[in-house]
Parts: structure tokens; C-alpha cells; sequence
């Protein structure tokens, strides 16, 4: 029996869920992929303003797909049970405001919204509607996250205090677009991600997803951002930077440090969880714990007594003993799956429209990473401290 007489016998036994699609790019593309790989999900219309993406769509679900240009006309149709949203980050308010009127249950793309204002507002309408809304940390529901945070919280490591994130990467971050573009209109639709008026930039289409990982660690969203940005390596006429570091706080002193950059892949996409008694690296596939070594403050010479290194005397606090990056092996998480985290977030979600659970990357954490994200956007440019408005919950 073929993969998809297989997939449409399990799904005859599940409810399906007729899903619409806002934004058919390359992430809306990878997000309807992963859900058609769901019993009883199928793919009814898809809304896009750049026609090549209907044969893209088409191709991808295997037959001819509907297609809408106006959302408008799309969440207005009655065969849809759900619809994904994953038009570029300046439509997301927009888009999940008019899709929470429609009373449709939403999953997201990352950010919830993109400046200060519309986060709160989304969730306004979100609350208000009683709309079903799921925003996409996918990293959230990975296996190894998910027991990394158990752990975390049963004091593995101690007390949490400094979470180190990095996403590094090796390319321009540039795509493709077609060479008669004599306005510019199509590069600006293409590789919006580059300009400032429609992009989060770094902080928020990478480092989204490590602060919201640090805000479900920590129990709360930071208070306030100070950060860096510049454009070191592509002068390629991008108004957002090509690398970025931020400081987020967050009480009692705790802070999540996050670097990303686009000419050197060292790192790759890693979190780093420190506390008082150990520390946990996470990454896209795995996680790992190393645990201090309570014995070492005992080897050191007291403070203020010599020691001698190579045939020299000198002062305790030259030593390296104690100070050397750690090279051996951790405790890494290796009984659990690797599915693909976004597979496993898109199933949680059409879990929760048929009724099964609750969601748990609701409009509330989607706030959290959001507005953290929306402050830096203007923080990394100033350079200077920026404060995070807190969340308004309704009466």
C-alpha cells in the first residue's frame, strides 16, 4: 500500500481538518508539509500575492489547490477548520486579527506581531474571541526541550540564572528573485526579511525561539533589552544587520545573552542553560547536562598564596586549573524521539482543534517572545536600554 493510501485509511478513522493557508513562502511551504503528514489533514485554499506560489503549493499537496489573493476572501469560505498563517512578519497582526473575528482556530508562524502595540493587541482579539491559537515555537514541544525543562525544574542544575543562545550561520540569508525587477517591488517581497520596515531582523527570525525557551525556563518575559547591530559583511543594501548580540533581563537578575551572525557558523543554533549546580546545552536535535564539580574550590591555592607554573612562581589567581572549557562528555538525553519539532507542534495543534487538549504555545507565550522581540528591534539600532512592556491580561 503507498504512503498516501495508508495516510488517507488513517485519516478516514480521525476527524478531518480542512486547513487554509495565508503566506505559501518557503516557511509556509515547510508548515503545510508537515502537516499533510497528519491523518485526516488536508490543504483546501491557500491565499498568496505571488502567483508562482500556486504551482509550488500545488506540487507539494499533490493536486490543484485553490487559490485566493485576498485573505479576506479565504477566511470567509465554510469548508476550512483551521488555518495556518505564515505571511511575512508585518502581516501578522492583520492576518491573525481578521482570522480571530472569523472565529477559525490560527496557528501562527512566529512572531505573534511585530511592532509593540500589535502584540498587545492580538491578544486582545484573541481573548476576547475565544479564538483557538497556536503560535509556532515549535521548539517547545521537541521531546529533548521539553525534558530538558522537566529536569530544569526538578533543580538538575540548580538555580537557573544565564541562559547563553546563539544561531550562527555561514550565508547571506539572501534569496533568489527573478531578474526583471525594475521597481523592486519583487525583491522587497521576496527577501523581506532583509528590511527593517517588514523584519524583526536576527533577534526576532532566529533568536525568537531561544526567548521563548528562556521566558518558559525562567517563568516570565525579560523587563528590558539592550543590544548591538550593524551590517559588517553584506553591503548589500539590507536595512537590518547582519549580525546581533542582546541582552535580555530578566528579575532577580537572571539574563538571556544572544548572539547570531551570518558569515561564520561556529555554534550553529545552540542554547545554553547555566545554573548554580550544572548547566544543559539544547540544540535543534538533542540536549545535553554537565554537572559542576563541587570538589575543584578545594584543589585551588587559598587566594593570596603563590603557586608555581612551569618553573614559576606566581600569584593563585594565574592558574588555569579549573578554568579550561570542559571537553568531556555530558549527560546527554538519548532515550527519546527526533521527530521533527514542527511535526510535533503542528500535531499538538490539530490535537487541540479536534478537541483533544488544551493548547500550550497559546497567544500568552506567544506575547512573551513577541513584545521581547518587537522592544529589541529598535534596542540593537539605539543601542541603548529599552524597557518591555508587560502583558495586560483581560478582567
Amino acid at each position: 500500500m503507498s504512503s498516501s493510501a495508508v495516510a488517507q485509511a488513517l485519516g478516514a478513522a480521525v476527524k478531518p481538518v480542512r486547513l487554509g493557508v495565508i503566506g505559501a513562502g518557503s516557511r509556509g511551504q515547510e508548515v503545510m508539509r508537515q502537516f499533510l503528514h497528519l491523518p485526516g489533514v488536508s490543504v483546501r485554499a491557500v491565499c498568496d500575492v505571488y502567483p508562482p506560489r500556486q504551482q509550488e503549493v500545488n506540487r507539494l499537496v499533490g493536486a490543484e489547490v485553490p487559490f485566493v489573493p485576498k485573505y479576506e476572501d479565504l477566511l470567509n469560505r465554510t469548508d476550512l477548520d483551521a488555518v495556518l498563517i505564515a505571511s511575512p512578519l508585518a502581516f501578522h497582526a492583520e492576518h491573525v486579527i481578521a482570522a480571530a473575528k472569523s472565529g477559525i482556530p490560527i496557528y501562527g508562524e512566529k512572531a505573534l506581531a511585530f511592532q509593540p502595540a500589535e502584540c498587545q493587541q492580538v491578544v486582545d482579539h484573541l481573548v476576547q474571541s475565544k479564538t483557538l491559537y497556536q503560535v509556532g515555537h515549535q521548539y517547545r514541544y521537541a521531546s529533548w526541550a521539553q525534558e530538558s525543562y522537566r529536569r530544569i525544574r526538578a533543580g538538575h542544575i540548580g538555580r537557573p540564572t544565564h541562559i547563553y543562545a546563539y544561531w550562527h550561520r555561514n550565508g547571506n540569508w539572501r534569496r533568489p528573485v527573478p531578474a526583471h525587477d525594475p521597481d523592486g517591488r519583487l525583491e522587497h517581497l521576496i527577501n523581506w526579511r532583509l528590511y527593517r520596515e517588514s523584519s524583526g531582523g536576527l533577534v526576532t527570525e532566529l533568536g525568537s525561539h531561544h526567548l521563548d525557551m528562556a521566558n518558559w525556563i525562567f517563568g516570565e518575559i525579560p523587563s528590558s533589552v539592550i543590544g548591538t547591530s550593524s551590517i559588517c559583511r553584506y553591503h548589500d543594501g539590507r536595512t537590518v544587520g547582519d549580525n546581533t548580540i542582546a541582552s535580555f533581563n530578566y528579575s532577580e537578575g537572571r539574563k538571556l545573552f544572544f548572539s547570531s551572525i551570518t558569515d561564520n557558523a561556529k555554534n550553529g543554533n545552540e542554547l545554553w542553560v547555566y545554573g548554580d549546580e550544572g548547566s544543559v546545552q539544547i540544540t535543534m536535535e538533542d540536549a545535553t547536562f554537565y554537572y559542576e564539580n563541587k570538589k575543584q574550590s578545594s584543589v585551588h591555592a587559598p587566594s593570596g598564596k603563590t603557586v608555581v607554573q612551569n618553573g614559576i612562581v606566581t600569584g593563585a589567581s594565574y592558574s588555569t586549573h579549573g578554568e579550561m572549557p570542559y571537553r568531556g562528555e555530558g549527560e546527554r538525553i538519548g532515550t527519546l524521539d527526533h521527530e521533527d519539532s514542527t511535526l510535533t507542534a503542528v500535531r499538538s495543534f490539530i490535537e487541540a482543534v479536534r478537541g483533544e487538549h488544551a493548547v500550550e504555545a497559546d497567544a500568552y507565550v506567544g506575547y512573551g517572545s513577541a513584545i521581547a522581540c518587537a522592544v529589541a528591534h529598535d534596542a540593537v539600532l539605539t543601542e541603548a536600554k529599552a524597557t518591555i512592556p508587560p502583558l495586560r491580561r483581560q478582567a
